[in-house]
């Protein structure tokens, strides 16, 4: 009898942690449809006349081993395609303010995986690049006033963790923008590659 109580608390609690999930609208691409998990698309600014869209970039001359801008040129680069994982498992949607892991949908002669992970807080600047590499970090997409930001703040993958939670922006280092919380925001897109 405690076994069966014990499994419908579980079923119950996966039941209850999918309403919630479904609860949040869709993160809706350029042309209005929901992203989709597992589909690749590219991560575009929402200003088009500022910088190309998220790739691979290295800092001084090392591997690519972070995430940044391609930079507004003549031609602009829509950057590389990324593919979208979310938390709540089985989910094909991608919601506001819920979890998942984003990879480039691109290969990296430096590291095995393309998956993007939080690096630690800089002493001299206080903020944080996103970097590739390992298992993934847990990202998130928050709206406001019909724009979109990317963010990490994983709360609903630990009910009771403390997160040190930020908004990610640009940063330009010596020419080469990087993708860093704790400074100054930036909008983005997301175009179905």
């Amino acid at each position: 009898m405690l076994r069966l109580i014990g499994s419908l608390s579980c079923i119950w609690l996966l039941m209850a942690i999918s309403t919630m999930a479904q609860d949040q609208p869709p993160v809706l691409d350029t042309a209005g449809r929901p992203v989709r998990s597992g589909v690749e698309y590219y991560i575009l600014p929402a200003a088009t006349d500022v910088a190309g869209g998220l790739t691979l970039v290295a800092r001084n001359g090392s591997c690519p081993s972070f995430v940044g801008q391609e930079p507004l040129a003549p031609v602009v680069s829509q950057g590389l395609p990324v593919v979208f994982s979310p938390y709540v498992a089985g989910e094909t949607i991608v919601r506001e303010s819920r979890s998942f892991i984003i990879e480039f949908s691109a290969a990296s002669t430096c590291v095995s995986s393309t998956k993007w992970n939080l690096g630690a807080r800089d002493p001299a600047t206080s903020r944080r690049n996103i970097r590739i590499g390992g298992s993934g970090s847990y990202f998130r997409i928050t709206k406001e006033n019909n724009l979109y930001y990317l963010g990490f703040c994983p709360a609903d993958t630990c009910n009771t963790c403390k997160f040190d939670c930020g908004t990610a922006g640009i940063t330009i280092e010596n020419g080469t923008r990087f993708l860093t919380l704790d400074g100054p925001v930036f909008p983005f897109r997301f175009r179905r590659a």
